[in-house]
């Protein structure tokens, strides 16, 4: 299919062919044939793309220091990587999608093929949106008319935070595409509305619609001409939804404002505000998120689950619907803000000077006589079958900036890559020499070709497809964790016990040269064995946090470490003990540490903690054993005390990623993944399972 796509790295913005999506879960699948650009926001990423690489730098301060400590951690070059390899990672553009549904995904009942809907699909032939995030679209609207949905819900979020009455009076500053539909949606709440903006088209559209409208550059002072036109009294509320880096609205904003005024932020402005303004007038200020509550929950959003009418009135999907109630019933009036309609094929003509452009609004026409094609080819190889043939499923940040960096300059034959959405699987095809792109994971287990899967989903994906994988008779590689639970493990256990493909987890760090140093140095005599993951915060919506999505980061992460642990010492976990921070330690599983006994009498400790410094290393391991201590600071820097003949090994930052690649691809070719004994494998997944259970019952956990 093709869809637009911006790039970062090199600024420039196009129509790319890429895989369809596959109908999921409590999603739609839908066939476009309008969407709108939405040029403040659009231009707004193009225009940050063409930038410099300083430019980006002083536009996000805040990610600058977040390099900035990476640097002293991680080292500069691995850095420089991953910034380079987030910045080449395409942006698919556009949030305002009108098609018909082409497919209906399990657990939705609101939706059947056929059906014509709004929701906040991207700028691409075909796209998989959550059912939350789609509405039926009336059938006296039009196609070019339902594109607005979306972002008319923007501004009517903004309008119900400042909670107008009939006859007040709003301001509205700013009248792009979603300030002149705010204003009309205020106009039909009965309110007096003043707008302004810069632009005298905008300011005549803005007066037809019963306006009061002016421009700031003919003269009108904003505070002058809002107060005279309120008999001093000054405006009840104040919408912005401007665009500009100045302070000087905020400022009008609050000087414009009535004693008690309300104000809303729907735009991006500066933010540098008068404690004295806001203080002498009591003026309340808030910043609108969106479309509405709903937004950035993935409850919501991913799973489904609504928020019950009689406690939260309006969400974004009940948004989207009375924008087109208002469009059907005549009260919000789009089709006059239609600039020009424009074929999907011709889409520079928008793009090409988006940042010059004074459109209000164009809209993207499609071929409805497309046909989803989940797979496409990228690069034309011949592949050798007696080296082996990999299908890489999942092309998120691991795959992207460890799995296929590792690869490069190895014999690796990749020839499928499969991704969701289909747009990063193409991008790292296209980088990385793979031969095809496809979302259809069922496509790749059909394949003879394909010797070995590797899976780098969400943690909550792993075990089915390690399942799946198997009952067709493939190697498995799984990067952590194997299963999030006992149940997912007993499947797993069952397929491998009835089929001939192998199996291997992601656990690098047995190949980083440090680890083998160590285990070279200590040999197989008893040991304790301290390892430290200063890991960093992750905030607690991320989906690593959900115990059904990612386990959370002792099962997830922390597994690494009994992983070493079992490695190092050369023996099974027997049981394991943890203990977290805090008042109620089962909600603070990311700062935990793990009392290990192993079989042949070492013990172990991880200790997994969140709220460090991310300037300080990252990971580090103590062994300590026959009056021989030796310590590892981030797979930097080895040191050894009372180890005869060896001081100190030092490297670039090395994990092991590599090592661990290369001798998948060698013994691949012998018909086998699994570097790891598979006993071990399972070990070290109960021990994780064990950790969870020792934390809730607050004793220690035999591993069986």
């Amino acid at each position: 299919m093709k869809q637009i796509l911006q790039s970062f790295k090199t600024g420039n913005t196009e129509l790319a062919d890429v895989p369809a999506p596959k109908v999921k879960r409590g999603q739609v699948l839908i066939q476009t044939t309008r969407s709108l650009v939405s040029l403040g926001t659009e231009r707004m990423l193009v225009e940050f793309g063409k930038a410099s690489l300083i430019q980006k730098a002083r536009q996000q301060p805040d990610k600058v220091k977040m390099v900035l400590d990476k640097i002293k951690a991680e080292g500069l070059m691995p850095t420089i990587e991953t910034v380079f390899n987030k910045l080449e990672q395409p942006l698919p553009l556009g949030y305002c999608n009108v098609g018909k549904v082409i497919a209906v995904g399990e657990g939705v009942s609101n939706f059947k093929i056929g059906d014509r809907v709004a929701s906040n699909g991207q700028h691409a032939e075909f796209v998989c949106i959550p059912q939350n995030l789609v509405a039926h679209v009336p059938d006296s609207i039009t196609d070019e008319e339902a594109a607005f949905t979306v972002i008319g819900s923007i501004g009517l979020q903004g309008i119900r935070l400042i909670k107008p009455t009939m006859g007040e009076t709003i301001v509205v500053i700013g009248l792009g595409l979603i300030g002149l539909m705010t204003a009309e949606m205020l106009v039909a709440n009965g309110c007096k509305v003043i707008g302004y903006d810069l632009d005298d088209a905008k300011i005549e559209i803005a007066k037809s619609k019963g306006i009061i409208a002016f421009n700031p550059l003919k003269g009108n002072d904003p505070v002058k001409f809002v107060l005279e036109n309120t008999k001093h009294i000054g405006a009840d509320g104040v919408i912005i939804t401007a665009s500009a880096k100045t302070n000087d609205i905020i400022s009008q904003a609050a000087n414009m404002s009535r004693k008690r005024g309300r104000i809303v932020l729907v735009g991006v402005i500066g933010l540098d505000i008068s404690r004295a303004e806001f203080y002498e007038k009591e003026l309340s200020f808030q910043v609108s998120c969106s479309y509405g509550p709903g937004r950035y929950d993935d409850d919501y959003e991913q799973k489904g689950i609504d928020y019950p009418l009689p406690f939260v009135r309006w969400t974004e999907k009940r948004n989207f619907e009375t924008v087109l109630q208002l469009i059907e019933t005549g009260k919000l009036q789009v089709k006059e803000l239609v600039s020009d309609v424009t074929p999907l094929e011709e889409f520079d003509k928008i793009y090409g000077n988006i940042g010059q452009s004074k459109s209000i609004a164009s809209i993207i026409k499609y071929n409805e006589n497309s046909v989803p094609d989940h797979s496409i080819t990228v690069n034309k190889k011949t592949l050798e079958a007696n080296k082996g043939v990999i299908a890489l499923v999942g092309a998120g940040n691991f795959a992207k900036m460890t799995l296929l960096p590792a690869l490069k300059g190895t014999d690796a034959q990749i020839k499928h890559i499969v991704s969701s959405g289909g747009v990063n699987g193409t991008a790292l095809a296209e980088k990385h020499n793979i031969a095809q792109s496809t979302t259809d994971y069922d496509l790749v287990l059909d394949d003879e070709d394909v010797n070995l899967v590797m899976i780098t989903t969400r943690h909550n994906l792993h075990a089915n497809m390690v399942i799946k994988a198997l009952n067709k008779g493939k190697h498995v590689f799984v990067e952590k964790p194997l299963a999030l639970n006992a149940e997912e493990l007993e499947s797993i256990e069952e397929a491998y016990k009835n089929n001939k493909g192998t199996l291997m987890i992601g656990f690098n760090r047995r190949f980083s040269p440090h680890t083998q140093k160590i285990k070279s140095i200590i040999g197989d005599a008893p040991m304790n064995v301290i390892a430290t993951m200063n890991a960093g915060a992750i905030p607690s919506n991320v989906w690593v946090h959900d115990m059904a999505v990612g386990g959370g980061r002792i099962i997830g992460e922390a597994c690494h470490y009994l992983d070493l642990i079992v490695y190092l010492t050369g023996s099974k976990i027997k049981a394991v003990c943890m203990n977290a921070l805090g008042e109620n330690p089962e909600e603070n599983t990311d700062n935990a540490s793990i009392l290990v006994k192993l079989e042949n009498g070492s013990t172990g400790v991880v200790n997994y903690f969140a709220n460090g410094a991310k300037s300080y290393s990252k990971e580090r391991l103590e062994v300590y054993s026959q009056e021989k201590t030796l310590t590892m600071d981030n797979f930097i820097k080895t040191t050894g005390y009372g180890t005869k003949g060896f001081s100190k090994l030092k490297t670039k930052l090395d994990k092991g990623h590599k090592n661990q690649f290369s001798t998948i691809l060698t013994e691949l070719k012998k018909g086998s993944v699994e570097l790891i004994p598979y006993n071990e494998l399972i070990n070290v997944t109960k021990a994780s399972f064990a950790a969870i259970e020792s934390l809730k019952e607050g004793q220690w956990v035999e591993v069986k």
